[in-house]
């Protein structure tokens, strides 16, 4: 174990940057895919949500929050990409920080939908992330 940490400090990283670039690939790779997603299946991910939200008060905001949704998922996945290589080359965690933190945001956003919903197993599905997300800020913030 000591010969890794002694690698890991020649390279100027610590553990906590091993754990930041750890975050930031996990949630870059998260983000990145659902936006992308959202962007080139647009149609049938308006449809969904549309249903989706047909017996919500968020009925007929779908044209307005799903723009909102994909922005803000686009935005994370990309803050902790670019994060990851400044984690990476320098060391600092400012991106990284900004990137948890707007995945945090976009997971409450998420959340809030699936409760409006009525989808309870869908909202369950989004605490792991949440927490994830959430700790990969405490991780940038320590």
């Amino acid at each position: 174990m000591n010969s890794v940490a002694q690698c890991l400090a020649d390279h100027g990283l610590t553990a906590q940057h091993v754990m930041q670039l750890a975050f930031s690939a996990f949630v870059a790779i998260l983000f990145v895919q659902s936006g992308l997603d959202k962007l080139f299946n647009w149609k049938s991910e308006k449809d969904f949500y549309t249903k989706h939200f047909s017996k919500s008060i968020l009925k007929g905001s779908v044209p307005l929050l799903m723009p909102v949704l994909t922005l803000a998922e686009l935005a994370t996945g990309i803050l902790c990409a670019i994060g990851f290589f400044q984690v990476l080359l320098s060391g600092n965690g400012t991106i990284g920080t900004i990137g948890m933190l707007c995945g945090v945001v976009a997971l409450c956003m998420l959340f809030f939908g699936q409760r409006v919903a009525k989808d309870y197993a869908g909202s369950a599905v989004l605490v792991p992330y949440f927490l994830l997300c959430a700790a990969g800020l405490w991780v940038f913030i320590m």
